[in-house]
């Protein structure tokens, strides 16, 4: 039985969000339901900037580009909760065989946000080699009364099941929002028979330990260092040949990383472990956001 937390009344009926035209998705994974359930493993390099973009214009010949990337890609803001004893980000550090993670995430420019844009409260875990993510898709006034004010939403049927596991890991390990990471990513699909294979590039990964709000006109940190990429390779089962010829030709090593973790490190909310990647603090500057008032959220964001 779940306790600490209200419920409040849900309707027959409510207004539907924003979704996804009829065949607008195009990829597999890709799909105009609010809630989303999938499984693949994960893949991850850190590289120069001068070698990211060697490797963005060969598998740009070989994959399609997602279509909300453009020539600028696109920002990805989220909110990571925790125990006050770091339960989640300690998990990840030890490596544990069965681990997970909850947050709060947006797509686009994160000064657009208002309490009725889409945003995602989402489940990422790890059981074994396998990452899975569960996650539903709410306004964002809802996502914080789930999250923050431990309070289970309006929702359609099929949501409820993921909805009170959220409210059980919120209410029994007392969760609260702990770090926040932002970057821009460029992401490429793959088509025919590479469907299922994603590649991402994350660059000017940038992070918080407070003034948690979407919208805050807060100062963010660089978190990994300037001159750095994440690149992640995400497939279904498993990652052609041809791509794991690009990174072994550059030498590329396969590195263990959060983003979430590197910020908790960042700003010192735990000692730096040995993944830590260092230099992010050799320029002490904030790393302020440009795009205020011109970018606008996306309406039907890319998978992840």
């Amino acid at each position: 039985m779940l306790r600490g937390f209200r419920r409040r009344a849900v309707p027959a009926e409510r207004p539907a969000l924003p979704r996804q035209a009829p065949g607008e998705g195009g990829h597999a994974l890709r799909s105009p339901s609010r809630l989303h359930a999938f499984n693949r493993y994960e893949i991850k390099y850190l590289v120069d900037a001068r070698t990211a973009g060697e490797l963005r214009q060969e598998i740009g010949g070989l994959l399609d580009r997602d279509r909300h990337s453009g020539e600028a890609g696109y920002g990805i803001w989220s909110v990571y909760y925790d125990t006050r004893q770091l339960r989640f980000y300690w998990e990840k550090i030890e490596g544990l065989r069965f681990r997970r993670k909850l947050r709060v995430r947006h797509y686009g420019d994160r000064f657009s946000v208002t309490p009725e844009t889409p945003v995602y409260v989402e489940i990422k875990q790890r059981v074994n080699r396998v990452t899975q993510k569960r996650r539903v898709r709410l306004p964002y006034r809802d996502a914080l009364l789930l999250c923050d004010g431990r309070e289970l939403v309006e929702h359609e049927p099929p949501e409820r099941g993921f909805l009170e596991e959220v409210l059980d890991l919120v209410c029994r390990l007392d969760l609260r929002a702990t770090a926040m990471t932002g970057y821009q990513r460029h992401a490429y699909v793959g088509r025919g028979a590479d469907v299922g294979l994603r590649v991402t590039f994350d660059q000017r990964v940038r992070g918080r330990d407070r003034d948690f709000h979407l919208a805050a006109d807060a100062e963010n940190r660089l978190i990994v260092p300037a001159g750095k990429t994440i690149v992640e390779v995400k497939a279904d089962e498993r990652v052609p040949y041809w791509l794991t010829d690009l990174t072994a030709k550059r030498n590329l090593q396969v590195i263990r990383v959060s983003k979430y973790c590197q910020s908790v490190e960042a700003y010192g909310l735990a000692p730096r472990s040995i993944f830590h990647i260092p230099g992010h603090d050799l320029d002490p500057r904030p790393d302020l956001d440009t795009n205020h008032g011109r970018a606008s959220a996306l309406t039907a964001p890319p998978e992840v």
